[in-house]
C-alpha cells in the first residue's frame, strides 16, 4: 500500500507557499471564526471538537520549514553556541528554515504575530494573550542536527487567545510528519492516539530537555526514576519529538522539571498529546500552560506515578 502522504517526496519538492495545498492567500482569523460558527451543525454532539481551519497552514509552515532545514543537512554548517552552552547551539539552517515557515504563515495570515525561537522575521518571544498568533521551532533537537543525528524537528502551532488550535511537527528524516487539532491527532495521515497501558512497568518515559553540567544531580535522578520505576528510558534530544511520540503511542511519557521552558519548544506537542487522549500538567498535577513550572506529559493510565518521577528530579536541585 502506498503511503497517501508521499512523504520524501513532499518534504523535499514543496519549497512554495501556502497556495500549494490551497489555502487562500490572505483570510483573516475573524473570518476563520465566522466560517467556522456557521458550518457547525446543530445535530453535532456537544463535546465532538471540529476540525480546525489552521492546521492545513501549520502543515504547510512545518513541512516548508523542514524541508529547508533538510536542505543543509549535514552540510558541514558553521556552528554558532549560545550563552556559553555546549548543548544550545544554532546555525543558518535554523535561521533559514525559519525564515522560510513564517514566509509560509505570512502569505496567509499577514498579521498575525510570529513566536519564534530565532532573531528572524519579526518573530517575538512573548505569546500573546488574545488573537490569533503561531509559534516556530525551526529546528528542535538543534545539537542532534549538528552532529549528523536525525533525530530533529520542526514544529509550528497555531494559538488562538493563547490557547493551541492547531498543531504540526515535521521530521524530514524520518519522513514523519504528526498533525493535530482538537478533533484529532494523525501521523502521516493516519489518526493516532496515546496508548491504552496503565501498568507503569510497561511504560517507556523520555526525560526532556538537557540538565546543564552543573545540573548534572538532576539528569541523573531523572534516569534513575525512570529506570527504577517504568520499563525503558528514551533519549530523543528534542522536547518537540517527544511530545510527538507521546500523541501516537510510540511512547508513554515524556518528562522535565525544567522552569520557563520555550513556548515553540512545547505548546505543539503539549497540545497533540491532550488531542491524542493523553495528559499534560505542571509538577503539581494542575493544567498545563506555556509558562508552567515543569512539564508532565502521559497517556495518562499512571500519571501520578509520572508526576512523582518527575518531583523527585526537582527535590535533587533543592
Amino acid at each position: 500500500m502506498v503511503n497517501p502522504f508521499k512523504r520524501r517526496t513532499y518534504l523535499r519538492g514543496i519549497a512554495g507557499g501556502v497556495t500549494s495545498i490551497g489555502i487562500a492567500n490572505s483570510v483573516s482569523a475573524q473570518d476563520v471564526k465566522s466560517e467556522s460558527s456557521e458550518g457547525k451543525s446543530e445535530t453535532c454532539p456537544s463535546d465532538q471538537a471540529e476540525p480546525s481551519p489552521y492546521t492545513p497552514v501549520v502543515e504547510q509552515a512545518a513541512v516548508t520549514g523542514g524541508a529547508a532545514a533538510e536542505n543543509l543537512f549535514r552540510t558541514g554548517l558553521e556552528v554558532e553556541y549560545k550563552e556559553g552552552s555546549k548543548a544550545a547551539v544554532v546555525t543558518d539552517a535554523d535561521r533559514t528554515a525559519q525564515a522560510t515557515a513564517i514566509d509560509t504563515l505570512k502569505r496567509a495570515y499577514p498579521d498575525a504575530p510570529i513566536v519564534g525561537e530565532e532573531k528572524v522575521g519579526e518573530a517575538t518571544k512573548e505569546v500573546p494573550s488574545s488573537g490569533l498568533a503561531f509559534t516556530v521551532d525551526p529546528i528542535d533537537g538543534s545539537y542532534n542536527y549538528t552532529r549528523g543525528n536525525s533525530l530533529w524537528c520542526t514544529s509550528v502551532a497555531a494559538i488562538d487567545d493563547a490557547e493551541a488550535v492547531a498543531a504540526a511537527t515535521a521530521v524530514p528524516e524520518r519522513d514523519d510528519i504528526y498533525t493535530g487539532s482538537p478533533a484529532e491527532v494523525q501521523r502521516n495521515g493516519e489518526p493516532v492516539s496515546v496508548t491504552d497501558r496503565t501498568d507503569p512497568t510497561g511504560f517507556m518515559v523520555a526525560p526532556t530537555y538537557w540538565w546543564g553540567m552543573d545540573s548534572r544531580d538532576q539528569f541523573a535522578t531523572a534516569t534513575s526514576e525512570v529506570v527504577r520505576r517504568f520499563n525503558d528510558l528514551r533519549r530523543y534530544g528534542s522536547t518537540q519529538l517527544a511530545l510527538a511520540a507521546v500523541a501516537a503511542g510510540e511512547i508513554e511519557a515524556a518528562i522535565t522539571n525544567i522552569d520557563n521552558l520555550n513556548p515553540w519548544d512545547t505548546i505543539a506537542g503539549a497540545a497533540l498529546v491532550e488531542w491524542a487522549g493523553g495528559t499534560v500538567t505542571d509538577l503539581q498535577g494542575n493544567d498545563w500552560g506555556h509558562d508552567s513550572h515543569g512539564l508532565v506529559a502521559s497517556n495518562g493510565g499512571a500519571h501520578e506515578e509520572v508526576i512523582e518521577a518527575t518531583q523527585q528530579i526537582e527535590a535533587a536541585a533543592e
